[in-house]
Protein backbone atom coordinates (compact mmCIF):
# COMPACT_ATOMS: atom_id res chain seq x y z
CA UNK A 1 0.00 0.00 0.00
CA UNK A 2 0.83 3.70 -0.33
CA UNK A 3 1.76 5.79 2.37
CA UNK A 4 0.79 9.61 1.53
CA UNK A 5 1.29 12.42 4.23
CA UNK A 6 -0.24 15.20 4.19
CA UNK A 7 -0.98 15.75 0.45
CA UNK A 8 -2.26 19.29 -0.66
CA UNK A 9 -5.90 19.54 -1.85
CA UNK A 10 -5.62 20.41 -5.35
CA UNK A 11 -3.71 16.77 -5.36
CA UNK A 12 -7.18 15.20 -4.10
CA UNK A 13 -8.82 14.22 -7.78
CA UNK A 14 -5.69 12.69 -8.19
CA UNK A 15 -5.59 10.30 -5.64
CA UNK A 16 -9.40 9.84 -5.89
CA UNK A 17 -8.88 7.88 -9.36
CA UNK A 18 -9.94 4.25 -9.29
CA UNK A 19 -7.14 1.45 -10.69
CA UNK A 20 -8.63 0.34 -14.27
CA UNK A 21 -8.17 -1.93 -17.31
CA UNK A 22 -5.36 -0.87 -19.21
CA UNK A 23 -7.49 -1.97 -22.50
CA UNK A 24 -8.12 1.35 -24.71
CA UNK A 25 -10.37 -0.54 -27.24
CA UNK A 26 -12.63 -2.37 -23.90
CA UNK A 27 -15.77 -0.80 -25.61
CA UNK A 28 -15.27 -2.07 -28.78
CA UNK A 29 -14.67 -5.37 -27.84
CA UNK A 30 -18.31 -5.58 -25.41
CA UNK A 31 -19.28 -3.95 -28.63
CA UNK A 32 -18.50 -7.13 -30.35
CA UNK A 33 -20.05 -9.25 -28.08
CA UNK A 34 -23.39 -7.52 -27.86
CA UNK A 35 -23.42 -7.70 -31.65
CA UNK A 36 -22.88 -11.54 -31.90
CA UNK A 37 -25.62 -12.41 -28.82
CA UNK A 38 -28.09 -9.88 -30.35
CA UNK A 39 -27.73 -11.92 -33.81
CA UNK A 40 -26.84 -15.63 -33.18
CA UNK A 41 -28.35 -15.68 -29.90
CA UNK A 42 -27.69 -19.25 -27.86
CA UNK A 43 -24.84 -20.12 -30.12
CA UNK A 44 -22.53 -16.83 -29.30
CA UNK A 45 -23.24 -17.65 -25.87
CA UNK A 46 -22.10 -21.08 -26.07
CA UNK A 47 -18.87 -19.73 -27.92
CA UNK A 48 -18.25 -16.89 -25.53
CA UNK A 49 -18.46 -19.50 -22.51
CA UNK A 50 -15.83 -21.35 -24.20
CA UNK A 51 -13.71 -18.27 -25.08
CA UNK A 52 -14.02 -17.19 -22.03
CA UNK A 53 -14.37 -19.40 -19.26
CA UNK A 54 -13.53 -22.54 -20.66
CA UNK A 55 -16.38 -24.18 -20.15
CA UNK A 56 -19.65 -25.59 -22.95
CA UNK A 57 -22.68 -26.27 -20.51
CA UNK A 58 -24.55 -29.08 -22.12
CA UNK A 59 -27.51 -26.92 -21.27
CA UNK A 60 -28.05 -23.61 -20.16
CA UNK A 61 -30.67 -23.97 -17.75
CA UNK A 62 -30.07 -24.75 -14.89
CA UNK A 63 -32.68 -27.88 -14.50
CA UNK A 64 -34.77 -28.41 -10.81
CA UNK A 65 -32.78 -31.39 -10.57
CA UNK A 66 -29.98 -29.53 -10.19
CA UNK A 67 -31.24 -27.37 -7.63
CA UNK A 68 -33.05 -30.10 -5.60
CA UNK A 69 -29.21 -32.19 -5.69
CA UNK A 70 -27.20 -28.50 -4.45
CA UNK A 71 -29.55 -28.29 -1.15
CA UNK A 72 -28.65 -31.52 -0.63
CA UNK A 73 -24.51 -30.41 -0.23
CA UNK A 74 -25.00 -27.17 1.90
CA UNK A 75 -24.22 -27.90 6.05
CA UNK A 76 -26.98 -27.70 7.76
CA UNK A 77 -24.82 -24.77 10.35
CA UNK A 78 -24.24 -22.91 6.70
CA UNK A 79 -27.86 -23.32 6.04
CA UNK A 80 -28.86 -21.69 9.24
CA UNK A 81 -26.66 -18.80 8.83
CA UNK A 82 -27.67 -17.75 4.91
CA UNK A 83 -31.44 -18.16 6.66
CA UNK A 84 -30.49 -15.69 9.22
CA UNK A 85 -29.24 -13.24 6.85
CA UNK A 86 -32.56 -13.68 4.40
CA UNK A 87 -34.56 -12.98 7.24
CA UNK A 88 -32.35 -9.57 8.31
CA UNK A 89 -32.37 -8.72 4.42
CA UNK A 90 -36.04 -9.43 4.04
CA UNK A 91 -36.77 -7.15 7.91
CA UNK A 92 -34.70 -4.12 6.27
CA UNK A 93 -36.24 -4.46 2.00
CA UNK A 94 -40.12 -5.07 3.25
CA UNK A 95 -40.49 -1.79 5.75
CA UNK A 96 -39.11 0.19 2.61
CA UNK A 97 -42.90 -0.63 0.70
CA UNK A 98 -44.64 2.38 1.72
CA UNK A 99 -47.98 3.35 0.83
CA UNK A 100 -48.63 7.05 -0.59
CA UNK A 101 -51.37 9.30 0.38
CA UNK A 102 -53.65 10.72 -1.84
CA UNK A 103 -53.24 14.64 -1.89
CA UNK A 104 -55.79 17.30 -2.84
CA UNK A 105 -53.06 19.68 -4.06
CA UNK A 106 -56.16 22.32 -5.12
CA UNK A 107 -59.66 22.34 -4.18
CA UNK A 108 -61.09 19.13 -6.54
CA UNK A 109 -57.81 18.41 -7.92
CA UNK A 110 -56.35 14.57 -6.35
CA UNK A 111 -53.17 13.17 -7.33
CA UNK A 112 -51.39 10.25 -5.72
CA UNK A 113 -48.89 7.52 -7.38
CA UNK A 114 -48.87 4.16 -6.96
CA UNK A 115 -46.14 1.50 -7.02
CA UNK A 116 -45.92 -1.29 -9.91
CA UNK A 117 -43.22 -4.22 -9.81
CA UNK A 118 -41.05 -4.03 -12.96
CA UNK A 119 -42.64 -7.74 -14.41
CA UNK A 120 -39.50 -8.84 -16.19
CA UNK A 121 -36.00 -8.39 -14.33
CA UNK A 122 -32.55 -10.04 -14.26
CA UNK A 123 -30.20 -10.26 -12.27
CA UNK A 124 -26.20 -10.88 -12.58
CA UNK A 125 -24.74 -13.15 -10.03
CA UNK A 126 -20.91 -13.25 -9.87
CA UNK A 127 -19.64 -16.82 -9.92
CA UNK A 128 -15.86 -16.92 -11.56
CA UNK A 129 -13.10 -16.48 -8.60
CA UNK A 130 -15.79 -15.88 -5.50
CA UNK A 131 -19.28 -17.21 -6.56
CA UNK A 132 -21.38 -14.72 -4.82
CA UNK A 133 -24.71 -16.72 -3.24
CA UNK A 134 -24.71 -13.10 -0.61
CA UNK A 135 -25.61 -11.16 -3.96
CA UNK A 136 -28.32 -13.32 -4.94
CA UNK A 137 -29.85 -12.71 -1.39
CA UNK A 138 -29.51 -8.96 -2.21
CA UNK A 139 -31.39 -8.91 -5.41
CA UNK A 140 -33.46 -11.51 -5.10
CA UNK A 141 -35.20 -10.78 -1.88
CA UNK A 142 -36.20 -7.38 -2.65
CA UNK A 143 -37.52 -8.55 -6.47
CA UNK A 144 -39.73 -11.08 -4.52
CA UNK A 145 -41.09 -8.72 -2.15
CA UNK A 146 -41.46 -5.92 -5.07
CA UNK A 147 -43.75 -8.86 -6.57
CA UNK A 148 -42.02 -8.73 -10.16
CA UNK A 149 -43.44 -11.59 -12.42
CA UNK A 150 -40.65 -13.17 -14.04
CA UNK A 151 -37.02 -13.02 -12.29
CA UNK A 152 -34.45 -14.33 -14.27
CA UNK A 153 -31.08 -15.26 -12.73
CA UNK A 154 -27.51 -15.34 -15.17
CA UNK A 155 -24.26 -16.57 -13.15
CA UNK A 156 -20.94 -18.28 -14.82
CA UNK A 157 -20.45 -22.24 -14.42
CA UNK A 158 -17.32 -23.57 -12.83
CA UNK A 159 -15.00 -25.27 -15.25
CA UNK A 160 -17.56 -28.57 -14.94
CA UNK A 161 -20.51 -26.63 -16.22
CA UNK A 162 -22.67 -26.51 -13.01
CA UNK A 163 -23.40 -23.81 -11.38
CA UNK A 164 -22.17 -23.04 -7.49
CA UNK A 165 -24.53 -25.44 -5.16
CA UNK A 166 -24.18 -22.24 -2.84
CA UNK A 167 -26.01 -19.98 -5.31
CA UNK A 168 -28.19 -22.88 -6.16
CA UNK A 169 -29.23 -23.27 -3.06
CA UNK A 170 -29.97 -19.70 -1.92
CA UNK A 171 -31.80 -19.22 -5.49
CA UNK A 172 -34.39 -22.15 -4.18
CA UNK A 173 -34.55 -20.84 -0.75
CA UNK A 174 -35.79 -17.42 -2.11
CA UNK A 175 -38.31 -19.13 -5.03
CA UNK A 176 -36.29 -18.45 -7.84
CA UNK A 177 -36.09 -20.86 -10.89
CA UNK A 178 -34.87 -19.68 -13.85
CA UNK A 179 -31.02 -19.77 -13.67
CA UNK A 180 -28.79 -19.82 -16.44
CA UNK A 181 -25.10 -20.91 -16.82
CA UNK A 182 -23.77 -17.93 -18.28
CA UNK A 183 -21.32 -15.10 -17.13
CA UNK A 184 -19.75 -11.95 -18.04
CA UNK A 185 -20.77 -9.59 -21.09
CA UNK A 186 -22.61 -12.29 -22.87
CA UNK A 187 -25.11 -12.81 -19.94
CA UNK A 188 -25.56 -8.83 -19.91
CA UNK A 189 -26.11 -9.43 -24.01
CA UNK A 190 -28.55 -12.15 -23.05
CA UNK A 191 -30.89 -10.26 -20.87
CA UNK A 192 -30.96 -7.41 -22.65
CA UNK A 193 -32.00 -9.03 -26.15
CA UNK A 194 -33.06 -12.66 -25.12
CA UNK A 195 -32.03 -15.41 -26.88
CA UNK A 196 -33.61 -19.16 -26.95
CA UNK A 197 -32.90 -19.91 -23.46
CA UNK A 198 -32.76 -16.78 -21.77
CA UNK A 199 -35.49 -14.14 -21.79
CA UNK A 200 -35.27 -10.84 -22.64
CA UNK A 201 -35.80 -8.41 -19.26
CA UNK A 202 -36.78 -4.77 -19.02
CA UNK A 203 -33.67 -4.36 -16.28
CA UNK A 204 -30.46 -5.63 -15.23
CA UNK A 205 -29.38 -5.95 -11.49
CA UNK A 206 -26.17 -6.87 -10.23
CA UNK A 207 -22.18 -6.32 -9.98
CA UNK A 208 -19.45 -7.65 -11.47
CA UNK A 209 -15.87 -6.51 -13.10
CA UNK A 210 -14.97 -3.34 -15.61
CA UNK A 211 -16.51 -5.93 -18.64
CA UNK A 212 -20.08 -6.70 -16.95
CA UNK A 213 -20.26 -2.96 -16.09
CA UNK A 214 -19.03 -1.56 -19.41
CA UNK A 215 -21.75 -4.44 -20.46
CA UNK A 216 -24.51 -3.19 -18.73
CA UNK A 217 -23.49 0.69 -19.93
CA UNK A 218 -23.83 -0.25 -23.51
CA UNK A 219 -27.15 -2.06 -23.36
CA UNK A 220 -28.90 1.25 -21.17
CA UNK A 221 -28.19 2.60 -25.05
CA UNK A 222 -30.82 0.41 -26.59
CA UNK A 223 -33.23 0.82 -23.87
CA UNK A 224 -32.68 -1.65 -21.39
CA UNK A 225 -32.58 -0.41 -17.76
CA UNK A 226 -29.55 -0.79 -15.17
CA UNK A 227 -29.70 -0.54 -11.49
CA UNK A 228 -26.34 1.61 -11.33
CA UNK A 229 -22.56 1.26 -12.51
CA UNK A 230 -21.42 -1.35 -10.41
CA UNK A 231 -18.14 -2.51 -11.02
CA UNK A 232 -14.41 -3.44 -8.98
CA UNK A 233 -15.66 -3.24 -4.89
CA UNK A 234 -13.77 -0.55 -2.65
CA UNK A 235 -13.73 0.55 0.71
CA UNK A 236 -12.36 3.58 2.41
CA UNK A 237 -11.95 3.95 6.09
CA UNK A 238 -11.68 6.91 8.13
CA UNK A 239 -10.29 6.30 11.55
CA UNK A 240 -8.24 8.23 14.74
CA UNK A 241 -6.13 7.05 17.01
CA UNK A 242 -8.68 5.26 18.70
CA UNK A 243 -8.88 2.81 16.06
CA UNK A 244 -8.04 -0.84 16.48
CA UNK A 245 -5.16 -1.17 13.90
CA UNK A 246 -6.17 -4.96 13.78
CA UNK A 247 -9.72 -4.26 12.98
CA UNK A 248 -9.16 -1.66 10.31
CA UNK A 249 -6.11 -4.20 8.85
CA UNK A 250 -8.74 -6.54 8.85
CA UNK A 251 -11.35 -4.55 6.96
CA UNK A 252 -8.70 -3.10 4.31
CA UNK A 253 -8.36 -7.00 2.85
CA UNK A 254 -11.92 -8.08 3.64
CA UNK A 255 -12.01 -5.80 0.32
CA UNK A 256 -8.46 -6.39 -1.19
CA UNK A 257 -9.82 -9.97 -1.60
CA UNK A 258 -12.58 -9.31 -3.90
CA UNK A 259 -9.84 -8.69 -6.93
CA UNK A 260 -7.41 -7.14 -8.43
CA UNK A 261 -9.21 -4.09 -9.33
CA UNK A 262 -10.65 -3.83 -6.06
CA UNK A 263 -8.92 -0.30 -4.12
CA UNK A 264 -9.17 0.54 -0.56
CA UNK A 265 -7.91 3.49 1.01
CA UNK A 266 -7.68 4.64 4.93
CA UNK A 267 -7.90 8.40 5.79
CA UNK A 268 -6.44 9.43 9.44
CA UNK A 269 -5.13 12.47 11.60
CA UNK A 270 -3.26 10.00 13.89
CA UNK A 271 0.61 8.83 11.59
CA UNK A 272 0.95 6.05 14.22
CA UNK A 273 -1.57 4.54 13.14
CA UNK A 274 -0.54 4.32 9.55
CA UNK A 275 2.62 2.29 11.16
CA UNK A 276 0.89 0.06 12.75
CA UNK A 277 -2.02 -0.49 10.24
CA UNK A 278 0.88 -1.28 7.90
CA UNK A 279 2.17 -4.02 10.54
CA UNK A 280 -1.41 -5.78 10.93
CA UNK A 281 -1.81 -6.11 7.07
CA UNK A 282 1.54 -7.45 6.40
CA UNK A 283 0.53 -9.99 9.31
CA UNK A 284 -2.88 -10.71 8.18
CA UNK A 285 -2.55 -10.75 4.43
CA UNK A 286 -0.47 -14.07 5.19
CA UNK A 287 -3.12 -15.88 6.88
CA UNK A 288 -5.54 -15.63 3.59
CA UNK A 289 -6.00 -18.04 0.47
CA UNK A 290 -6.57 -15.45 -1.82
CA UNK A 291 -3.41 -13.40 -0.76
CA UNK A 292 -2.37 -13.08 -4.05
CA UNK A 293 -5.45 -11.55 -5.72
CA UNK A 294 -5.13 -9.16 -2.22
CA UNK A 295 -1.53 -8.27 -2.96
CA UNK A 296 -2.42 -6.97 -6.29
CA UNK A 297 -5.25 -4.76 -4.94
CA UNK A 298 -3.30 -3.12 -2.29
CA UNK A 299 -0.61 -2.27 -5.27
CA UNK A 300 -3.53 0.49 -6.15
CA UNK A 301 -4.59 1.21 -2.78
CA UNK A 302 -3.69 3.75 -0.50
CA UNK A 303 -3.01 4.96 3.58
CA UNK A 304 -3.45 8.80 3.64
CA UNK A 305 -2.37 11.22 6.14
CA UNK A 306 -4.14 14.04 6.49
CA UNK A 307 -4.62 17.56 8.87
CA UNK A 308 -7.91 16.42 10.60
CA UNK A 309 -11.07 14.88 11.11
CA UNK A 310 -12.91 17.23 8.67
CA UNK A 311 -10.00 17.18 6.01
CA UNK A 312 -10.75 13.13 6.14
CA UNK A 313 -14.79 13.67 5.59
CA UNK A 314 -13.83 16.10 2.75
CA UNK A 315 -11.72 13.88 1.23
CA UNK A 316 -13.95 10.58 1.74
CA UNK A 317 -17.03 12.72 -0.03
CA UNK A 318 -14.84 13.61 -3.13
CA UNK A 319 -14.17 9.91 -3.10
CA UNK A 320 -17.24 8.96 -2.78
CA UNK A 321 -17.05 5.28 -1.34
CA UNK A 322 -18.88 2.38 -2.00
CA UNK A 323 -18.46 1.42 1.30
CA UNK A 324 -17.60 3.78 3.58
CA UNK A 325 -16.33 2.64 7.73
CA UNK A 326 -16.09 5.57 10.44
CA UNK A 327 -13.81 4.04 13.27
CA UNK A 328 -13.01 7.19 15.25
CA UNK A 329 -14.30 8.32 18.96
CA UNK A 330 -17.05 10.77 17.95
CA UNK A 331 -18.64 8.65 15.08
CA UNK A 332 -21.71 10.35 15.27
CA UNK A 333 -20.34 13.96 14.48
CA UNK A 334 -18.53 12.32 11.75
CA UNK A 335 -21.45 10.58 9.98
CA UNK A 336 -23.75 13.64 10.14
CA UNK A 337 -21.04 15.06 7.26
CA UNK A 338 -21.25 12.21 4.80
CA UNK A 339 -22.59 13.23 1.67
CA UNK A 340 -21.63 10.90 -0.56
CA UNK A 341 -21.37 7.14 -0.06
CA UNK A 342 -23.23 3.78 -0.81
CA UNK A 343 -22.97 2.15 2.63
CA UNK A 344 -22.10 3.67 5.77
CA UNK A 345 -20.30 1.73 8.92
CA UNK A 346 -20.13 3.35 12.23
CA UNK A 347 -17.93 2.37 14.96
CA UNK A 348 -15.26 -0.52 16.13
CA UNK A 349 -17.63 -3.14 15.49
CA UNK A 350 -19.46 -2.14 12.11
CA UNK A 351 -17.52 -4.20 9.71
CA UNK A 352 -18.17 -3.77 6.64
CA UNK A 353 -18.82 -7.87 6.25
CA UNK A 354 -21.84 -7.14 8.40
CA UNK A 355 -23.50 -5.48 4.96
CA UNK A 356 -22.43 -7.84 2.93
CA UNK A 357 -24.08 -10.76 4.10
CA UNK A 358 -26.47 -10.25 7.30
CA UNK A 359 -27.05 -7.01 8.97
CA UNK A 360 -30.21 -6.30 6.48
CA UNK A 361 -28.85 -3.48 4.27
CA UNK A 362 -27.57 -4.29 0.47
CA UNK A 363 -24.70 -4.71 -0.41
CA UNK A 364 -25.54 -3.92 -4.60
CA UNK A 365 -23.98 -0.16 -4.18
CA UNK A 366 -22.65 2.21 -6.93
CA UNK A 367 -18.99 2.24 -7.05
CA UNK A 368 -16.41 4.34 -9.00
CA UNK A 369 -17.20 7.66 -7.43
CA UNK A 370 -20.89 7.18 -8.76
CA UNK A 371 -22.35 7.38 -5.24
CA UNK A 372 -22.41 11.42 -6.04
CA UNK A 373 -25.33 10.21 -8.23
CA UNK A 374 -26.34 7.00 -7.04
CA UNK A 375 -27.71 5.20 -4.26
CA UNK A 376 -27.56 1.22 -3.50
CA UNK A 377 -30.68 -1.20 -4.63
CA UNK A 378 -33.71 -1.46 -2.34
CA UNK A 379 -37.04 -2.94 -3.08
CA UNK A 380 -38.03 0.86 -4.95
CA UNK A 381 -35.00 -0.26 -7.57
CA UNK A 382 -37.64 -3.11 -8.80
CA UNK A 383 -40.83 -0.99 -8.45
CA UNK A 384 -41.79 1.84 -11.17
CA UNK A 385 -43.71 4.93 -9.64
CA UNK A 386 -47.08 5.68 -11.53
CA UNK A 387 -48.85 8.96 -11.20
CA UNK A 388 -52.51 9.45 -10.59
CA UNK A 389 -54.91 12.65 -11.01
CA UNK A 390 -58.57 13.04 -10.79
CA UNK A 391 -59.91 16.51 -11.44
CA UNK A 392 -63.64 17.19 -10.41
CA UNK A 393 -65.52 19.99 -12.61
CA UNK A 394 -64.84 22.14 -9.71
CA UNK A 395 -60.42 21.24 -9.75
CA UNK A 396 -61.03 21.86 -13.35
CA UNK A 397 -62.56 25.16 -12.97
CA UNK A 398 -59.97 26.73 -10.27
CA UNK A 399 -56.85 24.96 -12.14
CA UNK A 400 -58.04 25.85 -15.96
CA UNK A 401 -57.44 29.10 -16.17
CA UNK A 402 -53.70 29.02 -15.30
CA UNK A 403 -53.41 25.68 -17.37
CA UNK A 404 -55.04 27.79 -20.43
CA UNK A 405 -52.80 30.67 -19.64
CA UNK A 406 -49.29 28.66 -19.34
CA UNK A 407 -50.41 26.49 -22.21
CA UNK A 408 -51.35 29.92 -24.71
CA UNK A 409 -47.22 31.42 -23.44
CA UNK A 410 -45.95 27.78 -24.51
CA UNK A 411 -47.38 28.18 -28.06
CA UNK A 412 -49.79 25.24 -27.74
CA UNK A 413 -53.10 26.02 -28.29
CA UNK A 414 -54.29 22.11 -28.77
CA UNK A 415 -53.03 22.18 -25.02
CA UNK A 416 -55.38 25.13 -24.13
CA UNK A 417 -58.40 23.99 -25.96
CA UNK A 418 -58.07 20.82 -24.11
CA UNK A 419 -59.42 22.71 -20.89
CA UNK A 420 -61.06 25.57 -22.64
CA UNK A 421 -63.74 22.65 -23.68
CA UNK A 422 -64.49 21.81 -20.59
CA UNK A 423 -64.70 24.80 -19.03
CA UNK A 424 -67.25 26.04 -21.83
CA UNK A 425 -69.04 23.10 -21.14
CA UNK A 426 -69.57 23.66 -17.78
CA UNK A 427 -70.37 27.55 -18.65
CA UNK A 428 -73.35 26.02 -20.77
CA UNK A 429 -74.38 23.70 -17.89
Amino acid sequence: MKTILLPEKKSWDTLCRRPEIAREDLGDVIRSILKSVKSETDNAIYFFSEKFDGVSPKNLKVSSAEIREASEQIPDELKCSINIAKTNIENFHSAQILAEPVIESSKGVKCWRKSVAIEKVGLYIPGGTAPLFSTLLMLGIPAKLAGCKEITVCTPPGKDGRVNPLILYTAQLIGLTDIFKVGGAQAIAAMAYGTESVPKVYKIFGPGNQYVTKAKELVQQDGISIDMPAGPSEVLIIADGSASPEFIAADLLSQAEHGADSQVIMLTDDQELIERVKSEVNKQINLLPRKSIALKSLENSKLILLLSLDDCIDFSNKYAPEHLIINTTDTNSIADKVINAGSVFLGNFSCESAGDYASGTNHTLPTNGFAKSFGGVSTESFLKKISFQELSAEGIKNIGPAIELMAEAESLIGHKNAVSVRLKSLQNG
